[in-house]
C-alpha cells in the first residue's frame, strides 16, 4: 500500500470523526483534497520538457462553521492535506520551489459547504515550519529550535550528525529494505546550516520532489525523497530548548 492510500485512509478517518457529525452542507476533507489536486494541475507551469513547476503554498477559505471545524482539528488536518499534495506532486512528477504548506482562512462571505482554494509558488528557507490552521506560537521565553528528521514507513529518524548514509546494506546508518535500493544509495549531508540529499552513484537513482538528483539536491521541510520503491519525507521538527525528539 502506497503513501497515497495511507493519506486517503487518514482523510477518511477525519471525515468520519469530524465532519460527518454535522450537517451534510459542511465541507468534507476529501473535497478539499480533491480541490488541492485540481489546483496543482490547473496552476502548474511548464518550464521546459520534463520540468513542471507547481504551487507549494495553499490556503483554503472556509465559511464560519467550516472554519470552526478546521480549527478544532488544527495541524492534524493540515498535515494530512500536505501529504495529499506531496503524493500528487510525485505522481505527476511536478517540481516544487519550497516546502508544502496548507492553511485555513475564515471567509465570512462564504456559505456553509462552500470553499475556495488559493495557491502560490513560494521559495522558503528550510528552517521555516509549515503553517497549520491552529499551530500555537512558541513562547518568547522558550525560543523554538528545529531538528531535521526523516520519516520512513511510519518511523522517524533524527539526523544528529553531519552525514547519514541510507542503503540496503546492514552497515548503512539507516538500512532500507528495498531491492531497488543500492547498498550505499544516498547520503544526507549537513553543510553550513543547509541539508542536502547526495546520490552515491546508485543504480536506480535518487529523486527529490520528483526530480532526479544529479550530484546533490537541497532539502526543505516537506521534501519527498524517492529511492527504488521507498519514499521518505524530510521534516524540520520544532523542539524547545533542552528538549529532544
Amino acid at each position: 500500500m502506497g503513501i497515497l492510500d495511507n493519506v486517503e485512509r487518514g482523510l477518511e478517518k477525519l471525515v468520519r470523526s469530524a465532519f460527518t457529525t454535522g450537517s451534510r452542507s459542511q465541507v468534507q476533507p476529501l473535497e478539499i483534497a480533491t480541490a488541492l489536486r485540481k489546483e496543482l494541475d490547473n496552476r502548474s507551469l511548464v518550464l521546459s520538457q520534463g520540468r513542471t513547476l507547481a504551487p507549494n503554498v495553499f490556503t483554503a477559505r472556509l465559511s464560519d462553521s467550516d472554519f470552526e471545524l478546521a480549527q478544532q482539528w488544527g495541524s492534524a488536518l493540515a498535515e494530512e492535506l500536505c501529504d495529499v499534495v506531496i503524493a500528487h506532486v510525485n505522481s505527476q512528477q511536478y517540481s516544487l520551489q519550497g516546502p508544502v504548506r496548507v492553511s485555513f482562512e475564515h471567509d465570512p462571505e462564504l456559505k456553509a459547504g462552500v470553499f475556495e482554494i488559493d495557491s502560490s509558488i513560494e521559495k522558503q528557507a528550510a528552517t521555516r515550519r509549515p503553517a497549520g490552521p491552529a499551530a500555537p506560537a512558541a513562547p518568547r521565553s522558550q525560543p523554538t529550535r528545529y531538528q531535521p528528521v526523516l520519516e520512513i514507513d511510519g518511523r522517524r529518524y533524527s539526523i544528529h550528525s553531519g552525514s547519514i548514509i541510507l542503503g540496503r546494506s546492514s552497515e548503512a546508518d539507516i538500512p532500507v529494505d528495498d531491492t531497488g535500493v543500492s547498498r550505499r544509495h544516498l547520503e544526507i549531508r549537513m553543510e553550513d546550516g543547509r541539508i542536502y540529499a547526495v546520490d552515491l552513484g546508485s543504480t536506480n537513482g535518487s529523486f527529490v520532489n520528483g526530480q532526479r538528483v544529479h550530484g546533490q539536491a537541497e532539502l526543505t521541510d516537506g521534501s519527498m525523497i524517492t529511492m527504488g520503491r521507498s519514499r521518505l519525507t524530510f521534516r524540520m521538527v520544532p523542539t524547545q530548548d533542552g528538549g529532544q525528539r
